[in-house]
């Protein structure tokens, strides 16, 4: 048993409309409105999303950030793409800086260690990715300039 089966992770077939609105969200315009109100219109869309508790780098406040994860081999995985924005997010930051953290879905909270991808996992993630949402391609294509960072989420069993 892995993290996804830990929390009943899993994602459903889209319909016609998720299908639009993923794609639309995939978009430059469609990224930049879902950045600021992706939280309120996951259920929407029918993506199943993950909050990830980190520890700030620089407060050591916890910083908790909505985020899809892609199932990979028996846990998940978490792409740095910040909506294809210039930037590395936030919470990839604080990853580097302290790996342990929290996820947590449908309710359910698990405490996990957040590893840098190696160079074959990460494009097996990416590969399967835009089967769980279009937007990581869309995302990756428009990102120069800055290394977009992946994690497997580990647990202790």
């Amino acid at each position: 048993m892995g993290l996804a089966s830990d929390l009943d992770y899993h994602h459903r077939s889209a319909n016609p409309l998720h299908r639009a609105v993923r794609w639309w969200a995939g978009t430059r315009a469609g990224a930049w409105m879902f950045s600021r109100s992706l939280r309120h219109l996951d259920d929407l869309v029918g993506l199943p999303v993950v909050d990830l508790t980190t520890t700030g780098r620089k407060t050591g406040q916890r910083r908790t950030t909505h985020l899809i994860a892609v199932p990979h081999r028996d846990t998940l995985a978490l792409i740095g793409t910040n909506f294809g924005q210039p930037s590395t997010p936030a919470w990839v930051l604080n990853l580097e800086a302290e790996p342990q953290a929290q996820v947590t879905y449908r309710g359910t909270t698990v405490d996990v260690h957040a590893r840098p991808a190696d160079a074959e996992e990460s494009a097996e993630i990416f590969a399967a990715s835009s089967d769980y949402y279009a937007g990581f391609r869309t995302y990756d294509d428009r990102i120069t300039g800055r290394r977009v960072r992946v994690f497997v989420l580990e647990t202790e069993h």
